[in-house]
This record gives C-alpha cells, structure tokens and sequence, in this order.
C-alpha cells in the first residue's frame, strides 16, 4: 500500500502512474512518493468503476482547497495593505472559485492527465470547471504533503501570477451578484432571479448548476459545488452578456423579488 493508500497494483497498469510523472515534470516538481500525484488524478468515477483503483483524489482536493486558500489569501494580504475585508474577499473569491480555479488547471492542461471513468468521460466532465477546479485542488494537496508549505506557496504563487498580478478597477471588484442586481434594477426596476437547474452528486461532492434570470430572461449560467457560488458564476456570465448588449424588457419596480433567490 501506498503512502497515497492506493494499492500498488494501480502503478502498473499505466493509467496513473504514467499521467502523474509526467506532469511531475512539466510542472518542474520532484516526487519521492509519486504516487501522491497519481491520486491527485484519480476521479471518483473511475474508482466507482474499478474499486480496484483504491482511493478516489478527494481527500487531497480536500486538503489542497485550504492550502490554495491560505496561499492566496496571504499574498493578497501581502499586495493590498489598503483593502479592507471585503475587497479582499473578492479578489480571493476571483482566483479560487471554480470558474477561476478551471481557468489555471486549463492553463496547466490537468484535464490531459486526469483518470476518469468511461461513463463520466462520456458525459464530458473532463472539461467541467468544478472537475478542473477540484483536479487543481488535488495536485495542490499532493504538493503540500510532499514538499511542505513554503516550496508550495514558491510553486502556487509562480502558477497564479497571471491572476495576483491582475489590477481590477473597483466596478471589477464589486461582488457578481450585487452587481448584477444594480444592473438589473437600472435597467428593469426588477431584482435578478436565480433558478436551480440541477443539484447531483454525493452530499460531499455535490454539483450545482444555476442560471441567472433577469426580467425573466436566462442571461447566464453558472456551476459550483454549492448554490452560492453556482448563482456567482451565473451572475458574472449574465454581467458579461449585458455589457454585451444583451437586451431585457424594462419595467416598474418588483418589490416583492427584492434578494432574488427563486
């Protein structure tokens, strides 16, 4: 038995083993337990699969969605001495959401080494922003226990410079939903609304998926692993799509939707 707890067995058959060390090298990490990294790419629908295959990489996703947290926050901590709480939080919540977390896993092609089952390969999870964001996590989690804090706050601070160097102006920085709620009562006189598409998956992993109506238009569509940060991402897309030109009809103040939540 591995130090990860998967059974041996698994590093022979190609499907982990192989996927890990060579990530290992193009994220120019050293593994003395590689197979830390292998469960780190280890989906829960291949192990409901192949039980054989041992431990699925949610207990590193776990452990590395604190460690990406913790390094995040201290850097942002660090570069913005003047931002009060809030404004912290959401340049935090930019970074580490699952549309954000996916957007640097694609950076980092995770989805190329990810072990899926055939039926969830089928369904195309490999490019959803939860499993992306999840698989992020995983690896993050698997670094920490190899190489310590420091050596992984060195590598996640070089992975996610992209994103701490960026400089939003204060429009960028207001929460999704709050925006979009100003936006809405401008141009409609109405609060969005926000209807739950689909909650799957396990209570500890589920997926939510929400979209983001506003004068009963579905203007986005947003996915998270609870309600809150699904009706986030549904509210960013729904952003987007207004400045886009996106039309709603105008009309008088809702009261009674005030807060939005369907």
């Amino acid at each position: 038995m591995s130090r990860s707890g998967a059974p041996s067995s698994l590093h022979s058959t190609g499907t982990g083993m192989a996927p890990a060390r060579e990530l290992a090298e193009r994220l120019g990490l050293e593994f003395n337990d590689l197979s830390l990294l292998e469960q780190a790419l280890i989906h829960s629908s291949y192990v409901h699969e192949q039980p054989s295959a041992g431990l699925s990489n949610e207990r590193l996703e776990f452990l590395g969605d604190s460690v990406i947290s913790l390094i995040v926050s201290d850097a942002l901590w660090q570069r913005y001495p003047a931002d009060d709480e809030g404004t912290l939080t959401t340049r935090r919540a930019a970074i580490v959401s699952a549309r954000g977390l996916a957007r640097i896993a694609q950076r980092l092609e995770l989805a190329a080494y990810l072990v899926l089952g055939m039926g969830a390969t089928s369904a195309g999870e490999r490019s959803r922003n939860s499993v992306l964001a999840a698989t992020l996590e995983a690896v993050a989690g698997a670094v920490y226990l190899e190489h310590g804090l420091e050596r992984t706050r060195e590598w996640l601070l070089d992975v996610l410079a992209p994103e701490l160097d960026q400089k939003p102006g204060p429009e960028d920085l207001k929460p999704p939903k709050s925006a979009l709620q100003e936006l809405s009562y401008s141009r409609t006189g109405r609060a969005p609304q926000y209807r739950l598409l689909s909650d799957e998956g396990p209570p500890h992993a589920k997926h939510y998926v929400v979209e983001a109506l506003v004068a009963g238009r579905s203007l986005g569509r947003g996915e998270g692993r609870n309600r809150r940060d699904a009706e986030t991402e549904a509210a960013r897309e729904a952003l987007v799509q207004l400045s886009n030109g996106a039309q709603v009809e105008t009309g008088e103040t809702d009261h009674t939707t005030r807060g939005g939540t369907t």
